[in-house]
């Protein structure tokens, strides 16, 4: 299997969805699955965050302008609907389905239409950028895909291509340091703000301040992350060499 991934970048005040999570950086949502037939798209999405952040987002996308996934973003005169399937102080799932139309398609549309069936989708949505990784057939080639997702976005998104390559080894590398979306999300925060400079930039409490969490809830998700990205390291770089005492 090969794999793509991309990541679309939205520009402030362009995207509701990007901007609630720009302003609220432990907020992130991934996808849980996503769909795709020729003439529809149906999804499920885990939101993780605080309990504000997470209102904000019950509002916007049950508001009648909010159509994810649609690269246009607006009157593209879509049937949409979203429900919230569960709720809880830190946790929301979004059940998600539209009907695409003439003036309107979206990234898994453009995939199917370019690879057929078949296809794999995985997304994480952090602040105002969202990564999207697109499994396919062995055989897949990219390059016309590629160009078709940057004619159809407009000037107000930017759009990075991160991978390509093999899905079976890309992800037996990243296993072993695979983050929760709150420690990815803390430990993010972290290094935006300064917190591994030396001198540090931010204090433990004023960072977690920034993040509407405890100080304890921050510092717990940084030691996690950080003990995951250390026995990585470890581990891909195999067994150190035997120290010898100096007097052997």
């Amino acid at each position: 299997m090969r794999e793509l991934v991309f990541a679309l970048e939205y520009a402030p005040g362009t995207n509701a969805v990007a901007d609630i999570l720009a302003a609220n950086p432990e907020t992130t949502i991934r996808s849980l699955s996503c769909h795709v037939s020729p003439d529809h798209l149906w999804r499920v999405d885990h939101v993780s965050g605080g309990d504000d952040a997470l209102d904000e987002l019950t509002e916007t996308v049950a508001s009648a302008e909010y159509y994810t996934d649609c690269l246009a973003r607006r009157d593209c005169e879509a049937d949409w609907d979203t429900d919230i399937l569960d709720r809880t102080d830190d946790a929301l799932v979004l059940y998600s389905y539209w009907t695409r139309t003439p003036s309107c398609t979206s990234i898994p549309h453009l995939a199917l239409d370019h690879f057929g069936d078949g296809l794999i989708f995985q997304t994480t949505w952090v602040g105002h950028r969202y990564e999207w990784r697109i499994i396919a057939a062995d055989d897949t080639t990219f390059h016309a895909f590629r160009d078709a997702i940057e004619t159809e976005i407009d000037d107000t998104t930017g759009v990075t291509f991160v991978r390509v390559g093999d899905a079976e080894e890309a992800t037996a590398n990243e296993g072993s340091a695979t983050l929760t979306g709150e420690q990815d999300a803390a430990i993010r925060a972290a290094v935006d703000h300064g917190y591994y400079e030396t001198p540090r930039e931010i204090e433990t409490y004023e960072l977690a301040d920034r993040l509407g969490i405890p100080g304890s809830t921050l510092s717990y998700r940084l030691r996690r992350a950080e003990a995951k990205l250390a026995e990585t390291y470890v581990a891909e770089r195999g067994p150190s060499a035997p120290r010898h005492s100096p007097n052997t």
